[in-house]
């Protein structure tokens, strides 16, 4: 079998989502026997001044943390810094560590990594696979990023593009981002659909009782809509808010936001500034092993993705709900990846983003029809169980593997010039 190396900013016991899915699959194929190396950093995702081991082994994971600045993600010039020396030592050391034949798999944190791992594959012979969380510069595009505009972004596209089309698959999360690739010139033959997962066997649905985290956080007694997660730039999250106004009357109706990120803080200065803290609670990210009992806590869930990210991005939080047996409301496009599974399996909601009356609405219906809201529940479970297990996205990746080592190296390869 063939090493794996693979390339992420962040790895256990980082708790981002992309960390816990590289760290999920990279335990798994370590347990089969594989020889499994990963190249990330020594950071934190909310704590950039931490400084993990240079070298350890997990699970049978050989974990390599190279060094760069831990400016953080408060501003975007020392971010790009952290970019910029990520790279460089995940260069450096990918040279030093890949052996000719190996599969180097390259995920999107930080974007275009996948030019480093592409460019050391083809110096030492080994072959890329990327797994894209993202795709950019369109992200950034489409967020107005000032250093990303015009021909720079052009540019970009251009050499991420070559880096697609001379890889030996590219894994996307979702059927749109399928599409996207498809239309940027990647042979759909080599793109591969895994969607991320949960820990779908932890995370499982709990009547109230069994969750001592609703009492904890004073909630029982109330109707409850979560938010579970970073809350970042891509979301929305003024549907949420201006909902929220038009239900301050109805002291039955809390929204608990448990998370982080950007517009985490945008949001709880907003609910003070409104006068809307009676009908909020804000709490922190929550460890691994008490997900299940933070994600049963609502009675429903949110998640928001901004329309025009369609295609781009897939929000992971999606799988944790449908593990915990509850109703997902989802603010945007209505042909959205998951809007048309809500809506192909009832298990909730879609909301136009703006539509603060539709979410206010839909939210008293459901605070009033609890068998709704249980049928909605389990449907979604029923959902994961059908479709999106964990082991339904490891037996995706054994296939995969099995497809790369038992094939010959394509025209695509990075031993051969990439096609334009």
């Amino acid at each position: 079998m063939r090493r794996l190396i693979f390339i992420n900013r962040f790895f256990y016991p980082d708790h981002s989502a992309t960390s816990q899915i590289l760290s999920d699959l990279a335990f798994h194929l370590a347990n089969t026997g594989r020889e499994i190396h990963i190249v990330t950093s020594r950071q934190i995702y909310d704590a950039p001044q931490a400084s993990l081991p240079e070298h350890e082994i997990i699970n049978g994971v050989r974990v390599h943390r190279v060094p760069s600045t831990s400016f953080g993600r408060n501003a975007l010039f020392g971010r790009s810094i952290d970019y910029l020396s990520f790279y460089r030592s995940t260069w450096r050391h990918l040279l030093q560590v890949a052996r000719p034949g190996d599969l180097l798999v390259a995920k999107t944190d930080p974007p275009l990594v996948s030019l480093v791992a592409g460019a050391a594959a083809k110096r030492k012979r080994a072959r890329l696979v990327n797994w894209l969380q993202d795709i950019y510069p369109e992200v950034a595009v489409q967020l107005d990023v000032a250093l990303l505009r015009g021909p720079v972004a052009a540019g970009l596209a251009e050499l991420r593009n070559r880096s697609l089309r001379a890889a030996e698959a590219n894994v996307v999360v979702g059927e749109l981002m399928r599409h996207t690739l498809e239309t940027l010139g990647v042979p759909s033959a080599g793109i591969r659909v895994i969607p991320n997962w949960c820990d779908d066997l932890e995370i499982r649905p709990l009547i109230d009782i069994e969750n001592p985290l609703r009492q904890a956080w004073g909630l029982q007694g109330k109707f409850v809509c979560g938010y579970s997660g970073n809350l970042g730039r891509v979301h929305e999250s003024d549907t949420v808010l201006s909902a929220a106004e038009l239900l301050r009357d109805d002291p039955r109706i809390v929204f608990l936001v448990i998370g982080g990120g950007k517009k985490f803080d945008e949001l709880q200065n907003m609910v003070k500034t409104r006068a809307l803290s009676g009908s909020f609670c804000f709490m922190p990210y929550q460890e691994r092993k008490l997900l299940s009992y933070s994600l049963g806590v609502p009675d429903v869930h949110w998640l928001s993705l901004n329309p025009k990210h369609e295609g781009l991005i897939v929000p992971s939080k999606f799988y944790g709900i449908a593990a915990a047996g509850k109703p997902i409301i989802v603010i945007g496009d209505e042909n959205g990846e998951h809007a048309r599974l809500v809506q192909r399996h009832g298990c909730g909601v879609v909301i136009t983003p703006g539509d603060a009356s539709g979410l206010a609405g839909a939210l008293r219906r459901l605070a009033r029809d609890s068998r709704t809201v249980l049928d909605m529940g389990a449907r979604a479970r029923q959902m994961l169980d059908a479709g999106f297990t964990r082991q339904k996205a490891f037996e995706r990746w054994h296939e995969l593997l099995a497809q790369l080592e038992c094939a010959p190296e394509s025209e695509q390869s990075l031993d051969h010039p990439a096609k334009t």
